[in-house]
């Protein structure tokens, strides 16, 4: 049997952060009416919707630790980055050739800031993943942050009602913007999950990020939130 060889980061290597309000080259959708899955995953069908998708997913880590977890559930990992997305697609092409699992798992080149409803329906997803954001430190780059008032009406777009968004980061700062901005947005509520939440207890030992941070013995903050019905529309209902 032929050896897979598997991509090596080293022959990937790429600045850590992007300006994702740069004018980048992405191929996009018109609408997710025309999206053809089929190039990303080799076993989708008609049927089929991708319901996980990892924001700023990196090198794959948390995709390779959900992918096997989750056999049945197609998932998807946005990164704006281009050496690194390629880098995550070589990963899961390598992956299939040396597993029956991995099929349902894939990246896309793209910026989740602009063209997320391009991708995805109204309430399509169950499940979001926001884990070690670029913190953009400077005030004055705060508008660059994957967290934002604007932003998250997009994400409570593409969820589902109950649906759940993962956060992680380990720069307490950007935790407290996280929890703020989640908590003061009227479509999400802070979650506790259920010890048998089996993506909460991977979320900081998959990513490359994490294990850094881990080995470092630093500290990461985790914060989950669910995506609620529209209180204005319960209030209405009830009149």
């Amino acid at each position: 049997m032929t050896k897979v060889k598997y991509p090596q980061k080293r022959n990937y290597r790429q600045r850590a952060h992007s300006n994702p309000l740069s004018d980048h080259s992405f191929d996009y959708p018109v609408s997710p009416d025309v999206m053809d899955w089929t190039k990303l995953y080799p076993r989708f069908k008609p049927e089929n919707e991708v319901k996980f998708c990892d924001i700023g997913c990196g090198y794959g880590g948390l995709l390779v630790t959900l992918s096997p977890m989750f056999p049945e559930t197609y998932m998807v990992g946005f990164e704006i980055r281009v050496k690194v997305s390629d880098y995550v697609n070589d990963r899961f092409l390598a992956l299939r050739q040396d597993n029956e699992v991995y099929h349902n798992a894939g990246v896309i080149r793209t910026n989740a800031m602009k063209y997320l409803p391009n991708f995805f329906r109204k309430g399509q997803l169950e499940k979001m993943f926001i884990l070690y954001p670029d913190p953009h430190f400077k005030k004055c780059k705060h508008k660059w942050r994957i967290v934002s008032e604007g932003l998250l009406a997009e994400y409570a777009y593409v969820l589902k009602v109950g649906g759940l968004v993962y956060t992680v980061s380990d720069v307490k700062e950007v935790h407290d913007w996280m929890v703020e901005h989640f908590t003061n947005f009227p479509l999400f509520e802070r979650y506790d999950p259920p010890a048998e939440d089996k993506a909460a207890q991977v979320l900081i030992g998959s990513t490359e990020e994490g294990k850094k941070v881990l080995r470092n013995k630093g500290q990461s903050w985790t914060a989950i939130f669910k995506r609620i019905e529209d209180p204005y529309l319960v209030n209405c209902a009830g009149t």
